[in-house]
């Protein structure tokens, strides 16, 4: 029987969650009985019995028909300018109207009168892990997927009521996990999924466990079963493992093109996949009409995804000027992640601890590139294995002050980032514009209790400043 107890109890119950409701642990104590793909089926169980805190219970009800945001300011993600004497009329998931002129609230609206907050469009963070994010490794390796997808639920809504309500997840197992958020089962963003990460023997993502080695013919590893890698080391079995990805539903494909912080045994030299051999995952992710991101560190490892094809590149922090030129030239994107110190990666130990120091050293020189050349630049927090460093996702958000004005802040991680996500092509599982306040665009709206366009870190306070959190047309947070 599953237990979540003093050892595992702050996964799911720190920063006000509602995981101590007598419902959702007894939902929990069935989680052990089911399979893992029937995990979210328990998950789901929970949160409709009506184990979920009250602030985000408009996830399972049936939201107004219309609501009426107004006596509002309103940011612009396009121009990045405030507008005053705003109001938005939402009608079910979307925008129906952006008003100017004060007119009256339509017959059977709720109106919502906003104090002269700041309406911006709901964050958008590009490189997230909604299963890894708040789950320490050793957990992940070795725990119960019952204490997994427990605290996963707990630090979805989390999540969301930070004010990011949509997210692009590098990695992981979540495609059922999306769904329930998806039907409303459990509250928590929208999730652009790549599924398992798609990695080489030694490269980053291969957290074999040493009795794992050596690799028994077809047998897959732990961690492959869990869905979290994919270890390949042929190019037919690297087509098969992204095709799977592709029919759960990945959005975008991950792919490992090097070492990394968080994997012991890969350094961060080292290169994994051939040119080769990412041209032919290139290829298979064009045929389904979406695109292929790759992590990568070196300026080697870059300069071969890039001679491959890809459209984005994950991290970058010790490439050169000669590469980020190139990623220029090419018309890619660069993800990026501003570490700084140790308080953005305090779940590092051992050799992780050791090279990200080297990520501190080149994280502003990478953003001085992307300015110099113009590089197009989305942002993400990627935080793991850590409940502790989850919540830091919105500080991560504003040490980009370090490099860009409020306003390009605002407007990479709402508009920018979204277009990003349109790389999805056909794969975007939601059609429709994010990242902006305007008609027939989704209806993820914050209420912003100031503006952040003269003070930044009003973000880094969400549970005070942001008055209002929508997604999709239903209120997960009203404080007005």
């Amino acid at each position: 029987m599953l237990r979540l107890g003093q050892k595992y109890g702050h996964l799911a119950h720190r920063a006000g969650c509602g995981c101590l409701n007598p419902d959702l642990q007894a939902a929990s104590r069935r989680l052990d009985l089911l399979s893992r793909r029937g995990l979210l089926g328990g998950a789901a169980a929970a949160a409709l019995s009506g184990a979920l805190p009250g602030v985000s219970a408009a996830q399972t009800a049936a939201p107004p028909t219309k609501i009426l945001l107004r006596e509002a300011r309103l940011f612009d993600s396009a121009s990045g300018k405030v507008r005053d004497g705003a109001q938005v009329l939402v009608e079910n998931n979307r925008i129906a109207s952006v008003d100017f002129s004060n007119a009256p609230a339509p017959s059977g609206a709720t109106v919502i009168a906003c104090r002269n907050g700041v309406l911006i469009p709901g964050l958008i963070d590009a490189h997230w892990h909604t299963i890894f994010a708040a789950v320490p490794l050793p957990i992940l390796l070795n725990g119960d997927p019952g204490i997994i997808y427990a605290a996963s639920t707990a630090e979805a809504q989390r999540t969301l009521l930070r004010g990011f309500t949509t997210v692009r997840d590098l990695g992981g197992p979540v495609f059922s996990f999306k769904q329930a958020i998806d039907a409303g089962m459990i509250p928590g963003p929208r999730i652009f999924p790549s599924g398992a990460m798609i990695t080489t023997s030694g490269g980053h993502g291969d957290l074999r466990l040493p009795t794992e080695f050596p690799r028994d013919g077809g047998r897959l590893s732990k961690g492959e079963l869990f869905g979290g890698a994919a270890i390949v080391d042929n190019v037919g079995d690297l087509r098969l493992r992204i095709r799977e990805q592709l029919l759960q539903g990945a959005s975008q494909i991950k792919l490992m093109g090097g070492g990394g912080v968080s994997s012991p045994r890969s350094p961060l030299d080292i290169v994994t996949f051939s040119e080769d051999e990412l041209r032919a995952a290139v290829a298979v992710v064009q045929d389904w009409n979406t695109y292929a991101t790759v992590h990568a560190y070196t300026p080697r490892a870059v300069r071969r995804a890039l001679a491959a094809g890809v459209a984005s590149i994950e991290h970058a922090h010790l490439i050169d000027e000669d590469t980020a030129r190139m990623i220029a030239e090419k018309g890619a994107w660069l993800s990026m992640q501003p570490f700084l110190s140790m308080d953005d990666a305090a779940s590092q130990t051992g050799p992780g601890a050791e090279r990200v120091l080297q990520l501190f050293a080149g994280t502003p020189r990478i953003y001085g590139f992307a300015r110099k050349f113009g590089i197009k630049t989305a942002w993400g927090s990627d935080v793991l294995f850590s409940p502790e460093l989850a919540p830091r996702q919105n500080i991560m958000l504003t040490h980009l002050s370090n490099w860009y004005g409020n306003a390009e802040i605002l407007q990479m991680a709402t508009a920018g980032n979204a277009e990003l996500l349109q790389l999805s092509g056909p794969r975007n599982p939601y059609p429709g514009k994010l990242g902006i306040i305007a008609e027939g665009a989704l209806a993820d709206i914050l209420v912003v209790a100031g503006n952040p366009v003269d003070d930044i870190r009003l973000l880094e306070n969400p549970h005070r400043n942001f008055a209002v959190i929508m997604k999709d047309g239903r209120l997960h947070k009203n404080m007005l």
